[in-house]
């Protein structure tokens, strides 16, 4: 038997078939709260990448003399304790609570997803090792760790996307540390052994593309969780220094306020995280399903 004919065999080639695409789609098209997610993260997408065209603000220069002013006429959602304009504002600190959180997320699950499958398929002393790196890391509460590694560097987006994806990537490396533990006495593993293929093969072309539903599933949800820590730590005062924003750090600030009724510096970005983050867990659970062999035979 040949490496293509094995290749094509295999069942992460059918993966890449049209018609698992379709139903995979159609599963996901019938939950109309992983729909209602992905609308809600477009719009929201679009709301902070292209409002600022149609809404233009100034967001570097403070204007004390427009400062703390109610929703009206000019500031639609009103102004902050400094003078920007909130909707702006708004839209600029979603950029940094987005980015940070995608590509935080992301790299999280990049690196546990290759970490899991690397521990999973050797098994041995070597998964024995890789583990108790796991567990001693989960052990400490991630936002203490969080916390701590924010207070000794300077934030910035490049740094706030290592600090939260150094802790983020330990549920992604477990969660597929099973799937590999589970692949890796399939009977196309074994045939690739016995003609020679590596441990790099096995991973990379077998126990990942077989995991990619996982993988892809976890990757919404360390996305929602990474935008959470982002905020937690902006609440805390660990943010991107002035004039940079995000959504965090406005809600902190519009904390300091709310003896004085200005409800318009709390609800806007605490609505923000709240929608951003039940989007994410929507688009999670529905492709959780669409990914789920049973309902695909059953659409």
């Amino acid at each position: 038997m040949t490496t293509t004919a094995l290749d094509a065999t295999q069942p992460e080639a059918a993966l890449a078939t049209p018609g698992l695409a379709r139903r995979t789609l159609a599963v996901f098209a019938r939950n109309t709260l992983a729909l209602t997610g992905a609308l809600v993260l477009l719009g929201l997408l679009a709301f902070c990448f292209l409002g600022p065209l149609v809404h233009p603000t100034e967001q570097i220069h403070t204007d004390l003399a427009q400062a703390a002013l109610a929703p009206g006429a000019g500031h639609p959602l009103g102004t902050t304790d400094l003078g920007y304009d909130l909707l702006g504002r708004l839209m600029y600190g979603g950029r940094t609570s987005l980015e940070v959180g995608l590509a935080a997320g992301l790299l999280a699950t990049l690196f546990g997803t290759v970490y899991g499958a690397v521990a999973g398929y050797f098994g041995g002393w070597v998964d024995a090792a890789m583990m108790r790196v796991t567990d001693a890391a989960l052990a400490i509460p991630a936002l203490f760790l969080l916390v701590v590694v924010a207070a000794i560097v300077t934030p910035s987006k490049p740094v706030l996307i290592l600090i939260i994806a150094s802790v983020a990537w330990l549920s992604p490396a477990r969660l597929i540390r099973g799937e590999a533990l589970a692949l890796r006495s399939r009977d196309y593993l074994h045939a690739m052994r016995l003609m020679g293929g590596g441990g790099g093969r096995a991973v990379f072309r077998h126990i990942l593309p077989n995991a990619i539903g996982t993988v892809i599933v976890n990757a919404t949800f360390q996305i929602a969780d990474a935008i959470l820590y982002v905020a937690y730590l902006s609440f805390l005062g660990l943010s991107i220094p002035p004039p940079a924003a995000d959504w965090g750090s406005m809600l902190s600030s519009g904390i300091t306020y709310t003896q004085v009724g200005y409800w318009w510096l709390i609800f806007p970005p605490g609505i923000a995280i709240v929608l951003v983050v039940a989007a994410f867990h929507c688009i999670g659970d529905g492709l959780r399903d669409a990914f789920d062999v049973r309902l695909q035979k059953h659409g």
